[in-house]
């Protein structure tokens, strides 16, 4: 079977997607999920995404990690997948989409897109550090320098620890530039690796360091692949909402693939 597909990246978060409104590409396995992903043997890319047709919404966005598993949520892929419907003539002022951990809305303002994240009910203190759920699990670190650490390894270890072994964790090294400002580098379950953003984790990162304890917060968040902002509230039951990702999602190419060779 030829597969048409596209790629897509956000801050250097890329994805595979595919127009799957048809439901052609419904029954890819896996192994050709994983094989398409590998950056050696297949197109490259740190998750794929179907594009699918879901009654009472916009689309539904079903994601894949790069090792073929459907994943949790992916804040940076939500925003590709967004452009990318208004790329396949979804025209809207405010997208209204299905992920796997619930409704989310979006909207493209001045080129960049800006996804509506779940609502947090709070942050779990784990030793010196913090654990969060914001669509995926994420363990933040504080960092004093964190372009000097050793992301893979640092982070492999956390990941694999003996409480998080089983399920996975995508694991948050911060570094506090500014009160409102933000460096993070992240290791991603199902990656397996540091990717250059992640949104999520982003998210996960700004809310632990709020800089207003209640109320609006905007947070300006640097990674290795550019620029973000989160915008959110936090309550002062220590809860957040109107939590907002803000950044760039980018067409790289498209093209069309054999899933015989993968």
């Amino acid at each position: 079977m030829n597969l048409s597909f596209y790629k897509y990246q956000g801050t250097g978060n890329d994805f595979i997607l595919v127009d799957n409104r048809e439901g052609a590409y419904s029954g890819l396995t896996e192994a050709v999920i994983k094989n398409m992903c590998d950056r050696r043997f297949g197109i490259g890319a740190d998750g794929f995404m179907l594009l699918n047709e879901k009654e009472g919404y916009d689309f539904e966005m079903v994601y894949f990690n790069a090792d073929g598993r459907e994943g949790s949520m992916c804040g940076n892929g939500g925003r590709c997948i967004v452009q990318f419907a208004h790329d396949r003539g979804i025209k809207k002022s405010t997208y209204h989409f299905i992920a796997t951990d619930g409704p989310h809305d979006a909207t493209i303002e001045d080129g960049e897109i800006a996804l509506k994240m779940k609502d947090v009910d709070g942050i779990r203190e784990y030793k010196t550090d913090a654990i969060l759920n914001t669509g995926s699990p994420h363990y933040v670190q504080l960092e004093p320098d964190v372009m000097q650490l050793d992301v893979f390894k640092e982070g492999r270890k956390i990941r694999y620890s003996r409480d998080f072994s089983d399920e996975g964790i995508n694991v948050n090294f911060v570094q506090v530039k500014e009160p409102d400002t933000l460096i993070v580098r992240t290791y991603e379950r199902g990656v397996e690796n540091e990717t250059y953003s992640c949104g999520t984790g982003v998210t996960a990162a700004a809310l632990v360091f709020h800089h207003n304890e209640n109320g609006f917060n905007a947070v300006n968040i640097e990674t290795l692949g550019g620029k973000l902002t989160v915008r959110y509230r936090r309550e002062p039951d220590g809860s957040f909402n109107s939590i907002w990702l803000k950044g760039p999602a980018v067409q790289v190419f498209e093209g069309s693939i054999s899933t015989e060779t993968l």
